[in-house]
């Protein structure tokens, strides 16, 4: 896929359909692994502009998926697919990230110049499905990362090839877990679930034993200690009463 391909209009909705170009730009290979997802699921999803008698175009995003805590890396299955009776004339599929997760790659798709990014997007990538056969389905692999210190959301737009239409899309929604896991070696995100992030110091193990964190208590530990050898001092001080 030439890096030199005209720009064409894109549309993302980030509550209302947000109109946006890009130019693309080849993208090297992905390189992270997917987890076992489970069911790809459609959480999220609505139609927008009316499709073509016979065609009926969705999108699918795994229930779950897993980040590397110490690498940020997950990896994404996007699923376009077409319900319908009747082929689809050429389609494109617009993967988006928001917030916390942020496209790294699409496997076949040109990237979005950072300029013409919709209005609260961090990335995107721009995927040519072509002519979509009734019954069929096309996936596409998606590299991304995602900071478990923030919330994060993926938007999967189907589009006419011109972008002058938009079928179908899913999301912007969320991917997190409402209980993280920062001492692990990655942490499990639920489709649907608002992210909890890990709050400071989140990523440290809980101290055990004398240490900086509980020089409060040990000061005044220290003082009352002081202050009963200073008691114990002046008793022995005081002068013997004489029968």
């Amino acid at each position: 896929m030439s890096s030199r391909r005209m720009a064409r209009p894109l549309a993302v909705v980030t509550g209302s359909l947000v109109t946006a170009s890009f130019s693309a730009v080849m993208i090297l290979p992905f390189t992270a692994a997917a987890d076992d997802q489970g069911p790809g699921s459609g959480k999220g999803g609505k139609a927008v502009d009316q499709a073509p008698a016979g065609v009926k175009l969705t999108t699918t995003l795994p229930e779950r998926i897993s980040v590397d805590n110490s690498s940020q890396k997950t990896a994404i299955t996007a699923t376009v697919k077409n319900e319908g009776t009747r082929e689809s004339d050429d389609i494109r599929l617009l993967v988006a990230g928001f917030d916390g997760l942020t496209i790294t790659g699409v496997q076949g798709c040109d990237a979005v110049a950072k300029k013409d990014l919709p209005a609260g997007s961090n990335s995107a990538f721009s995927c040519p499905v072509g002519a979509l056969g009734a019954g069929r389905s096309k996936s596409y692999a998606v590299d991304a990362t995602f900071d478990l210190g923030k919330t994060g959301k993926i938007c999967l737009p189907v589009q006419t090839a011109d972008g002058k239409k938009s079928f179908w899309q899913q999301g912007p929604v969320p991917f997190g877990t409402t209980n993280p896991s920062p001492n692990a070696p990655a942490t499990p995100l639920l489709l649907g679930t608002d992210n909890k992030p890990v709050g400071p110091s989140g990523d440290q193990l809980p101290k055990t034993g004398a240490g900086g964190d509980v020089l409060p208590l040990g000061a005044a530990g220290a003082a009352l200690i002081a202050a009963g050898t200073a008691g114990v001092w002046w008793a022995q001080r005081r002068p013997r009463q004489q029968p």
